[in-house]
């Protein structure tokens, strides 16, 4: 059995384990290919620890450290405290036993309570994956990090550290047709009515790893470049670090559904990239338009999925929009997500399935449209 299947066994359990949480669980196994963190925002409750903690307990022989930060959290909390045998001589040399610095997979909740005592220490320790205590450096055997919050940071000392993360999922409460399966499982899990887990070895992590590294992104390289000053022209903040970054994810995309070469289907996970909640259907509208003009054999099951979209909530956001747009006073960067946001419900309302409430709703988006155009 291949690394990846021995991934994708791991992934499938969880995901029978954690009903309509598979989106989550997909762009887990992509971080962990890719060795790049991701951030979960969602209410207490969605079993944002519960799916981490699962993953971290089918990789065998790995060490698993969580911790729920507060304002008042202190660096020993998280890192380990100074050995007090090497400090009677002199020596600060922190004792990491059991902490942070010797974790396979790390999850910190209520990420953003991090202080400025342990903010220095986080921030190379997410993006360099070492740990620095004043003249000790230590390589950090961290496969990803998984950070969550119930809110984004407002702070904007903190803006950096959502940077750390490059993926960033919602995790609310399942669908209302759903809560009967998790309900099953959930008593199974309670009551400890537990299957055996498929087991994956960190080494075997670390091998995906490098595959990841040595798959081919020549083909999609034009496409990619268009995206990311289509994405920067409509206001969504691409640093070349990030965009740099993003290719990790391109190629977990790749290697995850058996390829060394990627295609242009792979750039859904890029819809996971956003930094406010307001972004979230602008890359999801600009991107699935790109990824349904191709016809992509082996793509990964998350780049074809599209959620039946509800005509109604559909007719109210190209309300809204009109409104918006109606207001006047705004900036070239305001009108150009208006307009992204316009063609993402235009995208959507292609799978609607009631035709009367299609040819309305397609109606609404044209006379919208001719509004924009008129306004130029």
């Amino acid at each position: 059995m291949t690394n990846i299947d021995k991934l994708s066994q791991v992934l499938t359990h969880i995901k029978n384990t954690f009903v309509g949480k598979d989106e989550i669980i997909d762009l887990l196994g992509i971080c962990l290919i890719a060795r790049e963190n991701a951030f979960l925002l969602g209410p207490p409750g969605t079993a944002k620890s519960a799916i981490v903690r699962m993953l971290s307990s089918c990789v065998e022989e790995g060490k698993n450290f969580e911790y729920l930060l507060t304002r008042f959290t202190e660096p020993n909390e998280i890192f380990g405290p100074f050995d007090i045998r090497k400090l009677k001589d002199g020596e600060l040399v922190t004792n990491t036993e059991g902490m942070m610095p010797e974790a396979s997979l790390i999850f910190l909740d209520e990420i953003f309570n991090a202080n400025s005592a342990i903010l220095n220490s986080l921030l190379t320790a997410l993006n360099e994956k070492i740990f620095r205590r004043g003249k000790q450096t230590i390589k950090l055997p961290a496969l990803m990090f998984v950070g969550a919050s119930n809110l984004l940071p407002e702070d904007e000392a903190l803006n950096a550290l959502l940077d750390r993360f490059l993926i960033r999922m919602q995790c609310d409460n399942v669908a209302p047709d759903l809560l009967d399966q998790v309900l099953l499982a959930g008593w199974s899990l309670e009551n400890n009515q537990k299957t055996e887990q498929p087991r994956i070895k960190p080494e075997e992590i670390m091998v995906l790893q490098k595959e990841c590294r040595t798959v081919d992104l020549s083909p999609i390289r034009k496409a990619y470049v268009d995206l990311i000053y289509n994405l920067r022209n409509t206001g969504v903040k691409v640093s070349d670090r990030r965009a740099v970054k993003f290719q990790n994810l391109l190629a977990a995309s790749a290697l995850m559904s058996g390829r060394k070469v990627a295609i242009i289907s792979d750039l859904w996970v890029l819809k996971y990239t956003w930094d406010t909640e307001e972004q979230i259907e602008i890359l999801a509208g600009i991107i699935d338009n790109i990824i349904e003009k191709e016809d992509q054999p082996n793509a990964h099951p998350q780049a074809t999925f599209n959620k039946a979209p509800n005509a109604e909530e559909l007719i109210k956001e190209v309300e809204l929009l009109s409104e918006k747009w109606e207001n006047g006073q705004l900036s070239f960067e305001e009108q150009n997500i208006i307009k992204d946001k316009l063609r993402y419900v235009q995208t959507r309302s292609k799978w609607i399935n009631n035709p009367e409430h299609k040819q309305f709703l397609e109606k609404t988006i044209e006379a919208l449209w001719q509004k924009m155009l008129q306004t130029i």
